[in-house]
């Protein structure tokens, strides 16, 4: 037996399961050994399924095998365990720096590998086995070896921190609880960890499940960058197209206005230079005439003197030629302030276009988590979100509806408050001081799509508004009812750090009688509800 043990190494002996020697040696039927311990823990977690696996080869096994402990492995043990065979490890089972030194050992010291938290004191392999044999120890807590057992040691008593006092929140030894901490709320440490591990599988879930929403978050944020990207992309090529069809647009009419300027020119000027030719002729002709009529003056024979006069004398009259009127200062100056015109129109149109452009490209680039108006680009006064899931300042909605009439400015499709008032109940009661209480009742519960973060919770309301007692206060008080029940009052409000919670929308309310005492407050009120259809 002893040859058997020599040609056996202690990896050989070891359990697969604890790493330890093999206690209670027993052989599964596909050849692997485990401590018999070990193997039945093992199994027992896969009782629910009734199909029994080996830890290191996998193979399954049904029914579960029936165990019977191996008499010659367990005999090899005990044996190795005598002769101390065990006991010339290899180097890399001595302690090293960083390690934790058995402190049983004496001379160059083993690594140990387990700590007793009663002992307090680390112990190698081979030291550690009375903890494993001897009854005596079996109530003792074994943990991973650590260099840091005197933590856990009372510095008052010197006996084991094994009590949780809540009162103080600190470790306290058992002498502990009957001095200073005497009727303070003490658990073992074993149970307050027990309640911290539940509070913060409690905690973890949370964590996890912020996770899941942050990565759904930072995915869609993700998709709606490329969105951005691709959206951007398209607006560009489709600006250069559209500015570039206008350039060639522009440079067209250019070239029509300079052809029908030169058209206008060639036929002025061809109109000009038939008159001159005419005038030139009619010149030449009285020039001609004139001469005659110098050289008749000067001869001497009176009869061919009268005789020529008759045909000489006769005035020239003006002809076919039309009255001609020059002016000297001859322009295109009508066209010139025509073009000008044209050019400071297309100015104005395109500034405003511009601003347009600039006001659009503000609000689809929005990513401040929801909380800025895409008119004024502040922070929302008074929210007002439409059924298109736009949302606006309640001023900057009036405004855009007086311009552009009932549709959404962004999307433009038709003008729709979104009703996400949660289920609640609304009740009222006349006051014997001559005001209405009414009560509003809405609890909390979980956001839907139509709120701003579905799937999350929010918190509800309970409050109290009033109106005068009288017949206008009835009337309104009316008008209120069908405003709740159209779910127009209250909406759910995202807020930073806290959950979401309900609050009014931009309906005025009274908290007090000072405040419904105010002149116009009821005007108010009913112009409010007329803008929601309440009337």
């Amino acid at each position: 037996m002893a040859q058997a043990a020599g040609l056996l190494d202690q990896d050989q002996l070891s359990c697969a399961i604890c790493l330890d020697l093999l206690k209670n040696p027993v052989t599964i039927p596909c050849g692997h050994s485990y401590c018999m311990g070990c193997i039945k823990g093992y199994w027992d977690q896969d009782d629910h399924t009734g199909v029994y696996s080996c830890p290191q080869c996998r193979e399954t096994f049904t029914p579960r095998p029936v165990l019977r402990k191996n008499t010659m492995f367990a005999e090899v043990v005990e044996k190795l365990k005598k002769t101390g065979l065990q006991a010339a490890p290899p180097a890399h089972c001595y302690a090293g720096p960083g390690d934790v030194a058995c402190d049983f050992c004496t001379g160059r010291k083993h690594k140990a590998i387990k700590s007793c938290l009663v002992c307090l004191v680390s112990y190698c392999e081979t030291h550690i086995q009375p903890h494993y044999e001897s009854p005596a120890f079996k109530k003792h807590k074994l943990v991973k070896a650590t260099g840091n057992l005197q933590e856990n040691i009372c510095s008052h008593h010197d006996k084991p921190l094994e009590i949780y006092c809540g009162t103080d929140d600190q470790f306290i030894c058992y002498l502990c609880t009957i001095e200073d901490h005497r009727g303070h709320d003490t658990v073992s440490v074993a149970t307050a960890r027990t309640e911290k591990q539940k509070q913060l599988g409690a905690t973890q879930s949370k964590f996890q499940q912020r996770i899941q929403e942050r990565e759904k978050e930072l995915q869609d944020l993700r998709q709606a960058v490329q969105s951005l990207k691709r959206s951007a992309q398209a607006a560009v090529e489709d600006s250069e197209r559209i500015f570039t069809e206008m350039i060639r647009s522009i440079e067209r009419r250019c070239s029509e206005v300079k052809e029908l300027i030169r058209d206008q020119e060639k036929a002025e000027v061809s109109r000009a230079e038939g008159l001159l030719e005419r005038l030139e002729q009619e010149i030449a002709e009285l020039r001609r005439r004139d001469a005659e009529l110098e050289q008749l003056s000067h001869t001497e024979d009176h009869i061919h003197f009268l005789q020529s006069s008759k045909s000489l004398c006769v005035p020239p009259g003006p002809g076919d030629l039309p009255s001609i009127t020059v002016s000297p200062h001859v322009s295109f100056e009508a066209v010139r302030k025509c073009v000008s015109g044209l050019k400071e129109r297309l100015e104005d149109v395109c500034k405003g276009e511009m601003s347009k452009i600039s006001r659009a490209g503000r609000a689809v680039c929005c990513f401040a988590e929801g909380e800025t108006c895409p008119l004024c680009m502040e922070p929302f006064q008074k929210k007002q979100r439409l059924m298109c899931t736009h949302a606006f300042c309640a001023a900057c909605l009036e405004r855009s509806v007086e311009r552009l009439g009932l549709q959404c400015p962004v999307c433009q499709q038709a003008l729709r408050v979104l009703r996400d008032q949660p289920e609640g109940q609304m009740t009222h009661l006349s006051n014997i001081c001559g005001f209405i209480v009414i009560t509003y009742n809405i609890p909390g519960g979980i956001q839907t799509e139509a709120h701003p973060n579905p799937g999350k919770p929010f918190t509800g309301i309970h409050t109290k508004s009033y109106l005068p007692d009288s017949p206008e206060g009835r009337r309104v008080l009316k008008l209120l009812q069908r405003a709740f029940e159209q779910k127009l009052i209250f909406t759910v409000a995202a807020t930073h750090g806290a959950a979401d919670r309900v609050i009014y929308t931009d309906i005025p309310y009274a908290e007090s009688r000072h405040q419904w005492e105010q002149p116009g407050f009821l005007q108010r009120l009913k112009a409010a509800l007329r803008a929601k259809g309440i009337e």
